[in-house]
């Protein structure tokens, strides 16, 4: 099976099995774990942060940022397809009491400053109270396009403007790196806080780090342990991460080039819909065009013939490349989608 899905099915390299074999290990909760700590510091350093804490999940990294962030009653500033407010089973309003401001994303997955501005907030008693900016680099659901530094320092500016933070979901903040050619620490340097995904296209299995201000990981941490994140053993997961980010990176520039390869075949296919200039990173969004076919009939059709994928909305689909995916896998996918789309006519 061809799994076009997400970049979260990929699997522990031998490397990772290895490291994971040999960790050396303590009760992280007491914080007596060594590798956790290695990880912890290895990720502060690549984001420019004075702290980080290793977490099980993404979800878990936002929800305790932004908990850490914010008091009850606060408001987020966020944007309508940002992961945090569509998939994160809204945390932060049902375990923080923290209000969302939901404003639209624009394609390349920012948010228009203007906008921003005039979301604020003014100091009156009938309205909640204006903390956090939330940004998600890469955009998940903008055709996981990267925020641009010039784009981050703009917002850190009207951050700073009006005494906010920034929060900055860097769940595929590796993948920004590679594709803009700009290093983490620079992503990261505008934002008071923010995470990345240790198992997506970097192959771990398990974990996220959240990174920031030292009094505010020690927030994190504590809320962490609120939620039931604190692990004993967990050097055996972080060993993966750490090996993950000392190997795993440099694949991600290869997963970029089969994403636009895939995308560029895709819109030659009749019937499939899809602009290569839109496949900045690893995933790649195409809709169906022909009105008197459904989504659900092509994703079964070429699931049974060895292609998974997702359809995000009605005839509209997401594919995404990751190390589980090579080029012989790409040309498959590509000669499978004309097959069935032929079939379909």
């Amino acid at each position: 099976m061809i799994d076009h899905r997400s970049d979260t099915i990929t699997l522990p390299t031998e490397g990772m099995m290895n490291a994971i074999a040999n960790a050396k290990l303590g009760d992280d909760v007491l914080d007596e774990d060594p590798t956790i700590h290695e990880l912890e510091k290895k990720s502060a350093e690549l984001t420019g942060k004075e702290a980080a804490l290793f977490v099980p999940s993404g979800t878990m990294a936002n929800l305790t940022a932004v908990l850490a962030h914010c008091e009850r009653g606060d408001e987020v500033i966020l944007g309508d397809q940002a992961h945090t407010f569509l998939y994160e089973a809204g945390g932060i309003s049902s375990l923080g009491g923290i209000h969302s401001h939901q404003l639209k994303n624009q394609d390349d997955g920012t948010l228009a400053l203007n906008d921003i501005k005039n979301a604020i907030r003014l100091d009156n008693v009938h309205f909640p109270k204006t903390r956090l900016i939330c940004l998600e680099n890469t955009h998940n659901r903008c055709y996981g396009f990267p925020l641009t530094i010039d784009y981050l320092n703009a917002v850190r500016t009207i951050a700073n403007e009006h005494e906010l933070l920034v929060h900055v979901d860097g769940a595929r903040l590796f993948n920004a790196s590679v594709a803009l050619g700009i290093p983490v620490k620079e992503l990261s340097i505008p934002a008071d806080s923010t995470t990345f995904c240790l198992s997506k296209g970097l192959s771990a299995p398990v974990g996220s780090l959240v990174c920031g201000k030292e009094d505010f990981i020690r927030r994190v941490k504590r809320l962490r342990k609120v939620l039931g994140g604190g692990m004993r053993q967990a050097g055996i997961l972080a060993a993966a991460g750490i090996e993950a980010l000392e190997t795993m990176v440099d694949q991600l520039a290869l997963d970029h080039q089969h994403a636009k390869i895939l995308a560029d075949g895709i819109s030659r296919i009749n019937g499939l819909q899809c602009d290569p200039e839109f496949v900045p990173t690893n995933i790649v969004y195409f809709t169906l065009e022909r009105g008197d076919n459904n989504g659900v009939e092509l994703v079964s059709l070429m699931k049974k013939n060895g292609i998974q994928f997702f359809e995000i909305s009605p005839k509209r689909f997401r594919l995404v490349t990751h190390c589980g995916i090579d080029a012989a896998d790409i040309e498959e996918t590509l000669a499978m989608f004309s097959r069935v789309m032929n079939g379909l006519s």
